[in-house]
């Protein structure tokens, strides 16, 4: 997933800033290469993405077969941000019986492998994801365990490559190229809307450099008066023909969650 619940750094960037972002929205990014032109834009999607400190939600994750046949998961999740590193995240899964209990945790960092656990309940065992399986399907679905992990800057290098317009809104192109071990993908394709600052469509290469996968994101809102969030997330597997539709309801701002709230003992305590 492209850089959208992010890093904080100061108090003031929660302070109302359209005047600014609007002005920067109509940069040109006169001068620079092109390397330089998609690592500015990305920085400004995550600067203006910073200060919301902790973050719930509610989602649904629908899984579809190549055949149109579905499976519905519930689940709630929180994000923590984390000042100099990757962010923290909890998911737990509510329903159907058969995964209910299910929790996965992610402590994501910039530049060293992410820590990954998930607990499954009718084990009773947490299961430590290694780094070389974060190529793998999440739960079943089309997101991969990489994808579910916040995307810092530093864990790609960028590069400009068009504007062009999506669904009627001008977007910046911009190729990204994972800078961890053991990727599954050997580089991805994000258009970025110009007017908000957020990405709105991302292509994945599998390793083969082939098309695997297509991310849409859908229904943007703003909170707080600053912070845009999706309703709907799209993946669509191009060689599967499989698909996964995440919705996205009842988000909460600064519920002031701390680090005991992503230690590895909620896997088994629960939310």
């Amino acid at each position: 997933m492209f850089k959208f619940t992010y890093r904080w750094f100061l108090l003031l960037l929660l302070l109302p800033l359209s005047g600014v972002m609007t002005a920067f929205a109509q940069e040109d990014y006169a001068g620079k290469t092109p390397e330089e032109k998609g690592l500015a834009i990305v920085e400004e999607v995550d600067r203006r993405d910073t200060g919301w400190k902790d973050q719930q939600v509610n989602m649904t994750m629908v899984l579809r077969n190549r055949q149109g046949d579905e499976s519905v998961r519930i689940m709630r999740a929180r994000t923590l941000e984390v000042v100099g590193d990757g962010d923290k995240g909890y998911t737990l899964f509510d329903t159907p019986k058969d995964v209910e209990g299910t929790a996965f945790l992610s402590h994501t960092h910039a530049t060293k492998p992410d820590d990954q656990w998930l607990y499954l309940p009718s084990l009773k065992r947490v299961k430590r994801i290694a780094s070389a399986n974060k190529s793998g399907p999440f739960m079943g679905s089309e997101f991969a365990y990489e994808d579910m992990s916040s995307q810092e800057v530093d864990k790609y290098s960028y590069k400009w490559l068009r504007d062009e317009a999506v669904e009627g809104q001008e977007a910046f192109v911009i190729e990204r190229y994972p800078a961890y071990e053991y990727s599954g993908y050997t580089r991805q394709i994000v258009w970025v809307d110009k007017e908000i600052h957020q990405a709105v469509k991302v292509e994945f290469y599998d390793r083969k450099d082939a098309h695997l996968k297509t991310l849409t994101f859908h229904g943007y809102r703003k909170y707080r008066n600053r912070y845009y969030r999706p309703d709907r997330m799209e993946m669509v597997n191009h060689q599967t023909g499989k698909s996964t539709t995440l919705t996205w309801k009842k988000y909460k701002f600064g519920k002031g969650l701390d680090n005991a709230d992503f230690d590895q003992s909620v896997l088994k305590r629960g939310w």
